[in-house]
């Protein structure tokens, strides 16, 4: 495995890689499927179905309000069926993530959770109107913070110091990050992307979803937008000092997709928690 330099608070331990959880072999497995342009729905099925974790999350997502079938889920080829290919892998890397920050699911590795499963639903409800693949967004955002969410996991004493910091806006908790840990979170999760042998078009998400330049490629700059929306409506990680207000984010966006988020923040932030909150009980 490669390795790179870190530092760390005194008297805490230090971030490296022989420290980092691994990535669920389930969700990694079904990220490189789905890469491939072979991938079938009865692959993705017989991948979780190997798993028993995974299954019984599954089963319980098909069988939970957010889906709201009219029949009772026992298996889960019928909750493959039933749910599709898009839906399944979306539950699939939102489950993994959790499971990947589990041990214990502290506070802030559950605000770092719900950050990225948010901005994952805000890009996929974006990416139409901007001619983005919805599928390609919703995984952009799970994985966009995926280097915070392995320093968080690995360190979380060290990485507390940090989500503490109030800041004119995150990217300015960038310089504290590689005091402390050798590299921020952006290059961490770029260096994650490498190692875990992922889909390279995830490498600018990764790396580039603070800053929103006209270069990004359309599909990461919907994920920087939803990024930064997603703390705007309350699933933060680190509090902003003068937070912007919802308009001025949804500003952000490309013009064809600002018609399609509600005029109140409220109803937008009370929409995604409830569907946060279905995942986060499997």
């Amino acid at each position: 495995m490669a390795s790179f330099p870190c530092k760390a608070l005194e008297g805490q331990p230090v971030w490296h890689p022989d420290n980092l959880p691994a990535f669920p072999a389930v969700a990694l497995k079904a990220l490189n499927l789905i890469a491939g342009r072979d991938t079938s729905l009865l692959e993705l099925c017989n991948l979780i179905r190997a798993d028993a974790a995974f299954s019984s999350a599954i089963l319980r997502v098909a069988n939970s309000p957010l889906v709201a079938f009219s029949k009772n889920i026992t298996s889960v080829m019928q909750a493959s069926m039933l749910l599709g290919f898009q839906r399944l892998k979306s539950v699939v890397l939102a489950v993994g993530l959790k499971d990947y920050l589990k041990q214990p699911f502290t506070p802030l590795l559950q605000a770092c959770w719900r950050h990225s499963v948010a901005c994952a639903m805000i890009a996929e409800h974006a990416a139409q109107a901007c001619r983005v693949d919805k599928d390609f967004a919703y995984t952009a955002g799970i994985l966009h913070d995926i280097g915070r969410a392995a320093m968080a996991a690995a360190a979380p004493e060290s990485f507390s110091h940090i989500a503490e910091i109030e800041a004119n806006e995150p990217r300015d908790l960038l310089p504290r990050e590689r005091e402390l840990f050798g590299m921020d979170h952006c290059q961490a999760g770029a260096w994650l992307v490498k190692v875990w042998g992922l889909p390279m078009v995830f490498l600018e998400v990764t790396s580039y979803h603070h800053d929103k330049t006209p270069e990004m490629q359309p599909g990461a700059r919907v994920v920087a937008a939803s990024c930064t929306l997603a703390d705007v409506l309350g699933f933060g990680v680190a509090p902003y000092l003068v937070p912007p207000s919802y308009r001025q984010v949804v500003s952000g966006f490309p013009e064809v997709a600002r018609g399609g988020f509600p005029p109140e923040a409220e109803t937008l932030a009370a929409e995604i928690a409830s569907k946060i909150k279905v995942i986060e009980s499997v």
